[in-house]
C-alpha cells in the first residue's frame, strides 16, 4: 500500500534529522575531542568541515538531476551509504589525511542528502503541492541540534568520539537507510523528450535569469547569517555585555523559535504567497540586531527569539520561493545552483564573521545585520513568479 504524505514526511523528516544531527552539527561536540587525539587544532577540524560544505556545494547540481530524474528515493538512500562511509573513516582515522578523507566524502553525501534534496524528492512526488510537505519535514529535523548535540555529548563522554562517529554511521545503516527506503517511487517521468542536463537545460530560463540571481543572493545571505549566529552566538552576546550564562540561555531560545515560526508558516501563513512571509522573515534578523545595538544585553533574549523564528521561516523559503517562482520542472538541478553560493558563504560565514567580531566586537552586528537587510531588499524587488506566460 502507498505511503501516504503524512507517512512521507515522518519518514523523511526523521531521516533529515539523523542527516544533519550526524554531520552539520557533528564539529560543534567533537571537533575538540578529535584535534587531541589526531595531533591536529581544532581550526583544522573546523577547516575540514568547511571544505566538506564547499564539496557539497559542487555535488548539488548533480544530485538535484539525478533526483529530477528518478526520484529521491535511490539518491537519499545513496547519501546514507556515503554518509556511513565518511563517518566510518572519521572513526578510524590517524591523522589529517583520514580526517580530511573522511569530511570530503561526508561533503559528497550532504551534496545529496540535507535540505535541498529532501525538497527536491518531495516536488518531484507531489509537484506544485509540495509547500505542505517541505514545512512539514522541517518542523521534524529542526530538532536536529537538540537530538544530535546531547546524544554526540553523551557518546563521547562515555566511549569517545571515535565510537560516536561509529555509531552514527550504523545508525545511517540501520535506521536512515530504511526509512528514505520507504518513500513513494517517484512517477516516471513524462514520454516527451527529456533536455539532458547539459543541453537545453531549463534550470535558467529565458527572463530568468535576474530572479535566479536574486534567489542566489538571498540563500547566501541568510545561510551566512545562520551559520555565523551558530559558531559565534555567545560570544557575540557577551560582547554586547550579557554574561555567559545568559548568552547560553539565549541560545536555548533560538531552536524553539524556529520551530515555532515553521508552526506559523504550517497554519496561518501557508495563506499568503511564500515570498512575503520570505520578507517579513528576512527582516527579523536586522530588526534584532538593531535592538542589540542600541540596548545592548537586555535585548539579549528579544534578539535570540527574532534570529531564530526568522532562521526557521527561511528555512522553509529555500525549498518553497524556487517551487512556486519558476514551477516544479527542473527544480532538483535548479535548486542545487541556487545553493552553490549558499554553502560557499556558509562555509566562509565562521571565518569572516569570527574576524569582524575580533576587530570590532559587538560592531560585528553591524555585518551581519547589513547582509540581512540586503537579503530583504533583494526579496522586496523579485516578483512573485517568474515563469513563462504562454
Amino acid at each position: 500500500m502507498p505511503m501516504g504524505r503524512s507517512g512521507t514526511v515522518a519518514a523523511l523528516g526523521t531521516a533529515q534529522t539523523l542527516a544533519w544531527a550526524s554531520t552539520y552539527y557533528l564539529p560543534a561536540i567533537l571537533a575538540a575531542p578529535m584535534a587531541r587525539d589526531l595531533g591536529v587544532s581544532t581550526p583544522t577540524v573546523f577547516a575540514a568541515f568547511s571544505v566538506a560544505l564547499v564539496i557539497s556545494a559542487l555535488f548539488g547540481p548533480k544530485a538535484g538531476a539525478l533526483i529530477d530524474r528518478w526520484g529521491g528515493r535511490p539518491v537519499l538512500m545513496g547519501t546514507n551509504v556515503v554518509f556511513a562511509a565518511g563517518l566510518l573513516t572519521l572513526a578510524v582515522a590517524q591523522g589529517p589525511a583520514g580526517l580530511f578523507i573522511g569530511w570530503l566524502l561526508i561533503g559528497a553525501g550532504m551534496g545529496g542528502g540535507l535540505y535541498e534534496a529532501a525538497f527536491a524528492a518531495l516536488v518531484r512526488l507531489y509537484g506544485k503541492d509540495a509547500r505542505g510537505t517541505i514545512t512539514g519535514i522541517t518542523l521534524i529535523a529542526g530538532f536536529a541540534s537538540t537530538v544530535g548535540w546531547p546524544l554526540s555529548t553523551f557518546l563521547e563522554t562515555h566511549w569517545g568520539w571515535r565510537n560516536s562517529c561509529l555509531t552514527w554511521a550504523s545508525l545511517h545503516l540501520l535506521l536512515g537507510l530504511p526509512l528514505n527506503a520507504l518513500l513513494p517511487t517517484a512517477q516516471p517521468l513524462s514520454e516527451r523528450p527529456t533536455p539532458s542536463p547539459v543541453d537545453h537545460d531549463p534550470v535558467v530560463p529565458s527572463g530568468n535569469l535576474r530572479g535566479t540571481l536574486l534567489l542566489s543572493a538571498v540563500f547566501a545571505a541568510t545561510w551566512f547569517i545562520s551559520t555565523a549566529m551558530a559558531a559565534h552566538l555567545p560570544r557575540l552576546l557577551q560582547a554586547t555585555g550579557a554574561t555567559l550564562a545568559t548568552a547560553v540561555v539565549v541560545g536555548t531560545l533560538i531552536g524553539p523559535a524556529q520551530v515555532g515560526a515553521r508552526l506559523l508558516e504550517f497554519g496561518f501563513l501557508r495563506k499568503v504567497h511564500p515570498l512575503l512571509s520570505a520578507r517579513i522573515a528576512a527582516a527579523l534578523h536586522p530588526v534584532g540586531a538593531l535592538l542589540l545595538i542600541i540596548f545592548g544585553a537586555p535585548a539579549a533574549a528579544l534578539f535570540g527569539i527574532l534570529h531564530g523564528a526568522g532562521n526557521g521561516i527561511l528555512t522553509i523559503a529555500k525549498g518553497t520561493l524556487p517551487l512556486v517562482i519558476f514551477g516544479p520542472e527542473g527544480y532538483g538541478r535548479r535548486q542545487g545552483l541556487l545553493m552553490v553560493p549558499a554553502r560557499i558563504a556558509q562555509a566562509l560565514a565562521p571565518w569572516i564573521f569570527g574576524l569582524a567580531l575580533d576587530r570590532w566586537g559587538a560592531g560585528a552586528l553591524v555585518v551581519s545585520a547589513g547582509v540581512g537587510a540586503a537579503a530583504f531588499l533583494a526579496l522586496a524587488v523579485l516578483p512573485s513568479s517568474l515563469e513563462k506566460r504562454r
